[in-house]
Order: C-alpha cells, then structure tokens, then sequence
C-alpha cells in the first residue's frame, strides 16, 4: 500500500475501522446465540473459542503485523490495547441512564477478580520483556508467553468458581448489576437470533470472522504505513490508533449491555478481553518463530504499566462506589481520561 496517497490511506484504514465495527457487532450477537444454544462456555475449548471470537481484530492485526516482520507493532497493539480498551469504559459511563456512573451501578465483585486476572497477565508480560531471547523454550517461545496463558486458563477457572459459588455475598445499596452472563435469560430483550437456525447463525459467524480478519489485514497494512508518514514508531500506533480501532466492537457491545442494564457484564467483557488479549503472545511468538516479548521496547513497558493502572484505578471504583457524575461521568472516568491524556503526554519521553 506503499504506493497510495495519505488521503487514500486515510480511507483504506477508515474503511478497515468501520468493516471492523459492523463485523464486531455481528460477530457478539451470533457468538452470544451459540454460546446459549450449544453451551460453549461450559467446557475449556467452548471458553477459549468465545475468547478468540471476541478478540479477533486484535489476532487479525497480530497475525497480519508478525507475518509482515513488523513485530513492534504486534506488540504494541496486544500491550497498548489494554489501556485503550480500559478507556471504553469512560464511554459506557457515559451512555448510563440516571445519575448513578457506571462503577457504582455494577454492584459485583466479579469483575474485580477480572481485573485482577488483568493485573496477573500484565505482571507476567513485563517479567517476560526483562528475560533474554536465550531463555526461550526451543528459541522460539518465551517462558512468559506460555506463562501469560496458564495464568489466564487458572483465572477463568477460578473466576467460573467464583460465579458459581456462595462463598460470600455482596450488599450494594441501589445497584443494578444485571445478569451475571449472558446465557441468562433477560426479563425484556429476546435472545439475539432466536427465530434462526443454527446454520443461519454460523454462516453469518463465519462471515463475519472473516470481514474481521480481512479488516485486520488492512489496518495493519494501511496503518503501517501511516505511521511511517506521521513519524509515529509502529508500536506507538499500534497501542493508540490502531488499538482505539481495535476496541469499537467493545464500544457497541458494551454500550447495549448497558442499555439492557447489564451493568457488571459491560464492566467485566472489557477486563475479559483485556486478559486474553496478551495470550495471543503465544501465537505471535509460534507465527515469528522467536519470542516477540524478548523484542518490546521500553515504550511497550511503559504503555503497559499504564493499561495496568488504569485497570486498578476502575476496579477500586467498583468497590468504592462513588455516587455523583459530572458531565455524565463519574470521579473514577474523569480519572481514567486524564491519567491516560498525562501518559500519552509523556510518552515521547519514554527511550
């Protein structure tokens, strides 16, 4: 795409965001619907396939930027992308009917754990950016790597525990934390493609998986370029623009479960996504056939370290509760917002 204009870039990568919106919102609705019909979460691959499904413009550009050897911006799109995905929530708490921000309506714990789950994975991704490309499994997968994805099965497992068990109780005055997954019946909103078959709704899965895909193709092509024109290293765009384009099928999920008031799900898919996210390491490493971790750059530490704040900060506010808004945000929004404008800001200063 070398030989195109900017202005026609702009619009192959403007393009390649809103393919990804629209796939991403029929990609959640089918994934939902076959997740209640065939029980997918019941079982580990069920779990580990709606993970991917859910994080498939993030594989798209990871795949995409590996194959084409620009690994800086494969891994500054999976670290970036937590902190730009944490930032979403600033945009659902802005959607929330009332006067009540959205930490103080999710009334669950549940999604504290998930931050937690977060908080673990980034913690083993920066321990794998410190170890040499010597200390790889083979020279090809870094310890980290495959670390990064126990953690994350051990999580789920505990987090499903959690879901399930009675182990304590939380009293949340004037809370609507809604349902606590989406297999369970909504009192108004119908199940999506309750009327069509089972093979209707994995053809238009399967379409959908692969807009996505192709859409990842050309934001990593197009925005590789881009980058290149406006000076911007490619592990900077990746974990900003890149990674802003990569959360808009979180955006349009999140803010329905936030209409249909399920306010613990809306906070708890974004910290899922996020923990997942850093596992596709694994087969960005296994794609390179060398462990992409040993190769980060200090800014890749650095953004990390943000998403990883900015991840502590939402999950203090859910066991807070602060109760006013301003400007329709609540304290913990407005926090989020300029901690992360102060971090991009000082960014060029990262070497």
């Amino acid at each position: 795409m070398g030989s195109l204009g900017t202005p026609a870039l702009v619009v192959v990568f403007a393009v390649g965001a809103v393919a990804t919106w629209v796939a991403g919102i029929y990609l959640s609705k089918t994934t939902d619907a076959l997740d209640t019909r065939l029980g997918l979460g019941e079982a580990l691959g069920g779990m580990i396939l709606l993970a991917i499904a859910g994080s498939l413009p993030e594989l798209a550009i990871t795949v995409s930027a590996v194959l084409s050897g620009n690994l800086g911006l494969a891994a500054g799109n999976l670290i970036g992308g937590i902190a730009m995905q944490t930032l979403v929530l600033v945009v659902l708490d802005a959607s929330v009917r009332g006067n009540r921000p959205l930490s103080f309506l999710v009334g669950s714990l549940v999604p504290v754990l998930e931050a937690l789950l977060v908080l673990s994975v980034v913690g083993v991704m920066i321990m794998g950016t410190q170890l040499p490309e010597s200390a790889s499994i083979g020279g090809v997968v870094s310890p980290a790597s495959l670390l990064i994805v126990v953690v994350w099965l051990a999580g789920i497992f505990v987090l499903n525990r959690a879901r399930k068990s009675e182990a304590w109780e939380v009293h949340a005055p004037e809370s609507k934390p809604g349902r606590r997954h989406v297999r369970e019946e909504h009192p108004t909103e119908p199940k999506p493609y309750a009327k069509a078959t089972t093979a209707v709704v994995v053809l238009i899965f399967g379409a959908g998986s692969l807009v996505t895909l192709g859409a990842g193709f050309v934001l990593e092509e197009s925005g590789n370029v881009l980058a290149d024109r406006m000076g911007m290293t490619g592990a900077v765009f990746g974990a900003t623009v890149l990674a802003a384009v990569s959360a808009l099928p979180e955006i349009s999920t999140g803010i329905a479960a936030v209409r249909l008031g399920d306010h613990q799900l809306a906070a708890g898919d974004i910290f899922g996504g996020n923990a997942f996210q850093l596992c596709l390491f694994l087969l960005a490493d296994l794609l390179a056939l060398s462990p992409v971790l040993s190769q980060t750059q200090p800014s890749d530490i650095y953004l990390g370290a943000v998403g990883a704040l900015l991840t502590a900060v939402v999950a203090a506010a859910i066991i807070v509760r602060p109760q006013r808004r301003y400007f329709r945000l609540g304290l913990d929004s407005i926090l989020l917002v300029a901690l992360y404008a102060l971090a991009i800001a000082l960014l060029p200063q990262v070497t």
